[in-house]
C-alpha cells in the first residue's frame, strides 16, 4: 500500500476531513486535532500499513508512522486536503485539554525538554572525563581546567536557561528571560555552592538582614521567577504606548523581577526546593531497593498518562545538587522492560505485519523512546503491557539496590550507557539492563501474548474435528465462471478510485460503469450479506466461491437512498435473478461515483482469479473466470 492509500484509509478512519480540526507532525507522529473522538475508527487506524500504534492524548489523535515516514504521510494528507497548523498552534489548543494537574505537568515538560539535550551533553562530558580519571591519566593542568568548562558551565548557568525556556513557554519575550536569568548567577553575587561548602564565602547582606546568595543549579526558583516575569511583562505591554514599549517594558521587567527573584523568590523557593529534594531522595533511599521498586513499577503507566514530564524537573534538580541522576538508572529499567515485551511478542507472532511492527518498535524503545512499543504492540495486547511493568518494578529495585547512578538524564538504555562509563557502574548497569530484558522477554513469552495465527489455527483445528464428527464436510471448491451482474462498460479493477478495490486487498475481480441500474445474481447462489442500505451484496456460489457486489464508491455515506434491495440474507437465488435496483442520478447527485465492483473475496482459495469481461457487457456475460 502506497503513502497516497494510507494517507486516503487515515482520513476515512479518522471520521473524514469534516471530523478534522488541523493536522501537524512531529519527528515520528502525525498529530490531529478532531472535533467529535467517537467518530475515530481506532481499529482501523492501528491496523493499516506502517502504523506502529495510535493513542489519544493532550486532546491530540497521535499516529505513530515513525521517522521520515511521518512526514511523507503528513504530505499526502495536506494534499487530500486536511487542514493544518504549527505545533505550537497545537500545543496551545492541547495547553486547554484535561484537568489543571495534567496542563501543569505538560508545562513543566515544555519548559525542560528544550534544556534536556545540554545536560545530555554535559552528562556526556562528565562520563568521558571520569573514563580519563579511572584510566589514571593526568591531565595538563589547562586541559584539566578546559574539562570543567565543559562539565560545569551548564549547571552553573541552569537557571539562566530555566528562565530562558519559562519565558518562551509563557509568552515573554525569551532575551529578557535569558538575562533575568543570568543576573541570579552573576559572577558579582557569592557563589552558592561556595556559601554552602562552610567556607570563607558568606553570604551578602541587603539593607542588613536579607541574606543573598546566588541561585547557581536552583530550578524550581528560577521557574517561578520565569512565570511571574513572563506574565508580568506580559501585562506591561497592555498599558506602555507602544512608542515607549522598547525601552519601558524590559527595563522594568528586569528591575522589578531582579529584585523579587534575589530578595523574595529566590530565598523562599530555594528553602521549597530543599523540601522537594529531600522528599526526592528520601523515595531513592528507602530500604531494599524499595524507591527502584515503586518508580520502575509506576514509570511506564506515567508515560501512558501524559504526565511523565515531572520527572524532568527532579532529575535535574538532582543533577544540579549531586552531578548524579539515580532515577536515570531506574527509569531505563523500566523503558528496557517495555521493550523487552515487545521482542518477545515478536518472536512469538507468525503475523507478519505485527512482527514487521514490533522489531523497530523495539529498537525504538532500546534506543529510548518507548511510545511505539507501548501504544503499537504491548497495549493492543494488554497483558504484555503489564507484565512488562512487574518486570520493570524489578529491574528498578535492583538498580536501586546496586547503587545506580547516570551523569545526565535524558537518554537511556543503549545511548544512556555512556552515563555510567566515566563513574566505575558500566558493568552493574548492563547487568541491571541484562536482568531487566530478561525478565520482561521471558514474562511475556510465557504468560503474556498468544499469537492470533494459533488462536486462528485452534479455531480451525475445531472446525475439522466438527467436520469429522458430523460427517459435514463442505465441498472441493470448483472451477466456475462468474457472470455479470450489471449492464455497463467493464472496467479493470486497478482503474478504481478505490485503494481498498484496487489495490486487490479485497480479492480479484472486475468493475462495471453501469448503464442501467439493476443488480442480478452472478451465479447460482446464497446470498450472505444484503446491507440495509442497499449498495452491497455477498454471494456464496454452489461452487464455493465468495462473491461481493459493490455497486459504487463510499455509497454507503448515501443511507440507502436511491437504492433498493429485493433480496434478504439466507434467500437462495439462480444466475440473472434481480437483488436490487439502483439510480445512477442520485449517486451522482450526491458527488459520488457508480462505478461497481465484483470481487472474489476468497481469491487465496483458487489457483487463479481472472477477469474476461471486456467493453459493454451484459447480463449473463461472463466476466471472471476462476480455477480451483
Amino acid at each position: 500500500m502506497n503513502n497516497t492509500e494510507i494517507a486516503k484509509k487515515v482520513i476515512d478512519a479518522l471520521g473524514g476531513r469534516e471530523n478534522v480540526n488541523s493536522v501537524a507532525h512531529c519527528a515520528t507522529r502525525l498529530r490531529v486535532m478532531v472535533k467529535d473522538e467517537e467518530k475515530i475508527n481506532k481499529d482501523a487506524v492501528e491496523n493499516l500499513d506502517k502504523v506502529q500504534g495510535a493513542f489519544f492524548n493532550s486532546g491530540q489523535y497521535q499516529i505513530i508512522f515513525g521517522t521520515g515516514t511521518v512526514n511523507k504521510i503528513y504530505d499526502e494528507v495536506v494534499a487530500l486536503g486536511l487542514p493544518t497548523s504549527s505545533k505550537d498552534d497545537m500545543k496551545a489548543e492541547a495547553a486547554k485539554q484535561g484537568n489543571w494537574f495534567q496542563r501543569a505537568i505538560r508545562t513543566f515538560g515544555d519548559v525542560f525538554v528544550p534544556i534536556i539535550p545540554v545536560i545530555v551533553a554535559t552528562g556526556l562530558f562528565m562520563g568521558v572525563r571520569g573514563l580519563v580519571n579511572a584510566l589514571g591519566v593526568t591531565l595538563p593542568e589547562d586541559i584539566n581546567t578546559y574539562t570543567q568548562i565543559l562539565t560545569d558551565t551548564a549547571f552553573i548557568i541552569l537557571p539562566g536557561l530555566v528562565v530562558w525556556s519559562t519565558f518562551r513557554v509563557f509568552g515573554g519575550n525569551p532575551a529578557v528571560g535569558i538575562v533575568l536569568g543570568m543576573m541570579l548567577v552573576s559572577g558579582s553575587l557569592p557563589n552558592a555552592w561556595a556559601v554552602a561548602s562552610g567556607g570563607e564565602v558568606t553570604a551578602m547582606q541587603f539593607f542588613g538582614f536579607i541574606p543573598v546568595v546566588g541561585l547557581q543549579g536552583s530550578v524550581l526558583p528560577a521557574f517561578i521567577i520565569g512565570v511571574l516575569g513572563a506574565k508580568f511583562e506580559k501585562a506591561l505591554r497592555k498599558v506602555v504606548p507602544d512608542v515607549l514599549d522598547l525601552l519601558v517594558t524590559p527595563f522594568v521587567t528586569l528591575f522589578v523581577m531582579s529584585i523579587l527573584g534575589l530578595f523574595v523568590i529566590g530565598p523562599v523557593f530555594h528553602v521549597v526546593e530543599n523540601y522537594i529534594l529531600f522528599g526526592t531522595k528520601a523515595i531513592l533511599a528507602l530500604p531494599l531497593g524499595l524507591g527502584g521498586l515503586i518508580i520502575g513499577g509506576v514509570h511506564q503507566l506515567i508515560v501512558v498518562s501524559g504526565v511523565h514530564h515531572i520527572f524532568n524537573l527532579l532529575e535535574v534538580q538532582l543533577l544540579a545538587a549531586d552531578k548524579v541522576n539515580p532515577f536515570n538508572a531506574i527509569i531505563t529499567a523500566a523503558m528496557t522492560a517495555q521493550g523487552a515485551a515487545t521482542v518477545a511478542v515478536a518472536v512469538k507472532t507468525k503475523n507478519a505485519k505485527l512482527k514487521a511492527l514490533a522489531f523497530p518498535a523495539a529498537l525504538s524503545a532500546f534506543l529510548g523512546i518507548t511510545e511505539p512499543a507501548i501504544f503499537g504492540v504491548n497495549l493492543r495486547f494488554r497483558k504484555p503491557f503489564f507484565l512488562s511493568l512487574i518486570a520493570g518494578a524489578i529491574g528498578g529495585g535492583l538498580a536501586s539496590l546496586l547503587g545506580l547512578a547516570g551523569t545526565g538524564n535524558g537518554i537511556t538504555i543503549i545511548p544512556g550507557t555512556m552515563l555510567y562509563v566515566g563513574n566505575g557502574q558500566l558493568l552493574q548497569y548492563l547487568f541491571m539492563v541484562a536482568v531487566s530484558f530478561a525478565l520482561g522477554f521471558a514474562l511475556t513469552y510465557m504468560f503474556g501474548y498468544k499469537d492470533e495465527e494459533t488462536a486462528a489455527e485452534a479455531a480451525e483445528t475445531e472446525k475439522l474435528v466438527e467436520e469429522a464428527e458430523t460427517g459435514k464436510v463442505p465441498a472441493a471448491l470448483q472451477d466456475e465462471t462468474i457472470l455479470s451482474p450489471i449492464v455497463g462498460q467493464a472496467v479493470a479493477l486497478s482503474d478504481v478510485n478505490d485503494p481498498v478495490f484496487s489495490s486487490g486487498a479485497m480479492g480479484q475481480g472486475i468493475a462495471i460503469k453501469p448503464s442501467e441500474g439493476v443488480v442480478y445474481a452472478p451465479a447460482d447462489a446464497e446470498v450472505t450479506i444484503a446491507f440495509e442500505t442497499g449498495h452491497a451484496y455477498g454471494l456464496k456460489t454452489s461452487n464455493g466461491a465468495e462473491i461481493l457486489i459493490h455497486v459504487g464508491i463510499d455509497t454507503v455515506s448515501m443511507n440507502g437512498e436511491g437504492f433498493n434491495h429485493t433480496v434478504a440474507q439466507g434467500d437462495k437465488v439462480k444466475a440473472g435473478d434481480v437483488l436490487g435496483t439502483f439510480d445512477s442520478a442520485k449517486i451522482a447527485a450526491a458527488g459520488l461515483e457508480d462505478t461497481t465492483m465484483v470481487i472474489v473475496t476468497n481469491t487465496a482459495d483458487y489457483a487463479s482469479v481472472t477477469p474476461v469481461g471486456q467493453g459493454t457487457v451484459s447480463k449473463g456475460d461472463a466476466v471472471i473466470e476462476v480455477k480451483a
